[in-house]
C-alpha cells in the first residue's frame, strides 16, 4: 500500500474502516441479509481511487506485477456479488472518472467516462433535447462501466435496444495496463467486433473507463393502455403477436396475478394479470403503434382496456425499490431473478419455476413474475421473491441458494437461460458452464490469454477462483 501510494499519491489509495466497509460488497441481498443478522463480510485491503485513465492503468500495471487480485469497482449496483472482494483484493473505485466528455448532434452520439452515473448523463442529455433510451431500475446508482460490464438492460429496451445495442464505442485497460481503444464507429467488417469483450466482462477481463453510447432526440408522442388479461399464457401471447408483426413498443410488461393484486390492487380481478403498453416517438408514429397493439391486444378473449392509469402509476413509482430496503433490514431474504426463454417455453419456465419454488421452500413467503424485456424470439421473466430464514449468516445462505438453486435448475431444464441482464458475479458463476456448454472453453481460453495471473476479479464471471480452467 505504501508503494501504490508513492507511485499514484497518497489521496488515491485509501485505507480508512469506512471507505473499506462501503466497497466491501454490491448490492447482493443474500449479503445484506447475512450482514443485518450479524454476519463479519471480509472487506478489500485498500481502496485504490484513480482521477485518471492514465492512474488506472498505471495501478494495473503496479498490480499485475506483484500478483495482487484487483476487483473494479462502479456504482455498487450490481446484485449479483460481482463486486465482492476476496480476501486481499484492492478495490478498484473508478467513481473519480465522472466527466461528460463531449455529444456529437450530427452523429447522435455522447462520449463520457465510466465513472459517470446514468442518471447525470439523462439529466445532461435532457436539457440538449436528447435521451438514450436506457432506463435501468438503477438508473440513479448505476454508472456506466458497469452496466456496460454487466449487459444492462433499461425499462423501455423493446424500442431503444439493451445496452449492447447502445454501445458505439469504448476504452478499457487490460489486466496487465495496456490500454485498449475500439471505435466509436456506426459498424466495421474489420473482424470480430471487439466491443463484445467488454460486455458482460464483469471486470474479469480488464478496466472499462470510458464509453460512447448511441442518443436519440427526445420523442414528441407517447400513448400508453392497460390491459386486464385472464391469464399469463394470455398475456404473453399477446406480447408474442405484438413483436411478430414488427411492433415495437417502448413499454412492454406483463404482471402476474399475484403482483397486479400487490401493485395495482382493485384493477384487476382475482386471476388476472396485468399487461402495460407504452409506445413513443414522433407524434404520428406513437399513436399508429399504439392503435396497432390495442388491435392485437384485444384478439385475446377476455382480454378487458384499463385506460392508461396503470401505466401511469408504474411511470410514477417503478424505481422504488423503499419496501425491499425495509424488508432486508428486517432480516427477510427479498430478490428478484430473471431468466429468460423462447416464445415456446417461456410459459411453461413461469409456471415450472413458482410451482416448484412454493412447493418446495418452506421458508417462502411470496413468489411473483413478470415479462419486461421481450424480442420477436422471446422474452424475459423477472421473479420476485421473499423468504424468512433464521436469523442466521448460515441458515440464510442456506434458504438464499435453496431458491436459487430450484429456480437456476428449473429454467434450464425447461430451456431457458441462467439470466438476462443482471450478470454472473459470484452468485450465478456455478451455472455458467452449463448455460454456455462447448462455448465455455472458449471464455476460458479468453480469460487466460487476457488475464494468465487470474488477477482480475477472481471468482466473478467465471467460477474457478479467478481462472478459466473449465
Amino acid at each position: 500500500m505504501r508503494d501504490l501510494q508513492a507511485l499514484l499519491g497518497p489521496d488515491r489509495v485509501l485505507t480508512d474502516d469506512a471507505t473499506l466497509a462501503q466497497r466491501s460488497l454490491d448490492t447482493w441481498p443474500l449479503r445484506l441479509v447475512q450482514r443485518v443478522v450479524g454476519a463479519r463480510l471480509p472487506g478489500p485491503c485498500c481502496v485504490v481511487r484513480p482521477q485518471s485513465a492514465g492512474e488506472a492503468a498505471a495501478a494495473l500495471r503496479f498490480l499485475n506485477e506483484h500478483g495482487v487480485p484487483v476487483v473494479p469497482y462502479g456504482g455498487g449496483s450490481g446484485v449479483t456479488g460481482g463486486a465482492e472482494p476476496p480476501a486481499g483484493a484492492v478495490a478498484l473505485d473508478v467513481g473519480a472518472l465522472d466527466q461528460i466528455l463531449r455529444i456529437d448532434e450530427e452523429n447522435l452520439s455522447v462520449t463520457a467516462q465510466a465513472g459517470v452515473f446514468l442518471a447525470k448523463l439523462e439529466a445532461w442529455l435532457g436539457k440538449k433535447g436528447y435521451t438514450t433510451g436506457h432506463y435501468p431500475q438503477s438508473i440513479d446508482v448505476a454508472q456506466l462501466g458497469g452496466l456496460v460490464a454487466t449487459r444492462s438492460a433499461g425499462q423501455f429496451s423493446t424500442k431503444y435496444g439493451n445496452i449492447e445495442e447502445l454501445l458505439v464505442g469504448l476504452e478499457a485497460i487490460l489486466p496487465d495496463g495496456t490500454p485498449v481503444a475500439v471505435g466509436p464507429v456506426p459498424r466495421w467488417a474489420a473482424g470480430p467486433d471487439l466491443r463484445g469483450l467488454w460486455l458482460g466482462s464483469e471486470g474479469a477481463l480488464g478496466v472499462i473507463t470510458q464509453v460512447t453510447l448511441k442518443i436519440v432526440p427526445k420523442p414528441a408522442g407517447r400513448w400508453l393502455q392497460a390491459y386486464a388479461v385472464p391469464t399469463m399464457r394470455d398475456g404473453l401471447l399477446i406480447i408474442q403477436g405484438i413483436l411478430r408483426e414488427g411492433w415495437r413498443p417502448a413499454v412492454v410488461r406483463l404482471h402476474d396475478a399475484t403482483e397486479a393484486e400487490r401493485s395495482y390492487p382493485g384493477v384487476t380481478r382475482e386471476t388476472e394479470s396485468l399487461l402495460l403498453l407504452l409506445s413513443e416517438g414522433p407524434q404520428t408514429y406513437a399513436a399508429a403503434e399504439g392503435e396497432a397493439v390495442d388491435a392485437i391486444a384485444q384478439t385475446v378473449g377476455g382480454a378487458r382496456p384499463l385506460g392508461p392509469g396503470p401505466v401511469e402509476k408504474w411511470l410514477e413509482h417503478r424505481n422504488d425499490v423503499r419496501l425491499f430496503d425495509q424488508l432486508i433490514g428486517m432480516g427477510i431474504l427479498v430478490d428478484t431473478i430473471e431468466v429468460c426463454a423462447g416464445w415456446d417455453r417461456i410459459a411453461e419456465v413461469y409456471e415450472q419455476v413458482t410451482e416448484r419454488i412454493r412447493r418446495e421452500v418452506p421458508e417462502l413467503m411470496v413468489i411473483s413474475g413478470h415479462s419486461s424485456h421481450s424480442y420477436p424470439q422471446g422474452t424475459n421473466l423477472y421473479f420476485i421473491w421473499a423468504a424468512q430464514p433464521p436469523q442466521d449468516p448460515a441458515e440464510v445462505e442456506r434458504v438464499y441458494w435453496s431458491v436459487w438453486q430450484r429456480v437456476m435448475e428449473t429454467t434450464l431444464a425447461a430451456g431457458g437461460t441462467i439470466n438476462h441482464h443482471h450478470g454472473i458475479g459470484r452468485l450465478r458463476a456455478p451455472w455458467l458452464p452449463r448455460q454456455l456448454g462447448t462455448a465455455y472453453p472458449l471464455l476460458s481460453a479468453l480469460k487466460n490469454a487476457l488475464d494468465p495471473k487470474g488477477m482480475m476479479n477472481p471468482g466473478a464471471l467465471l467460477p474457478q477462483g479467478g481462472r478459466g480452467e473449465a
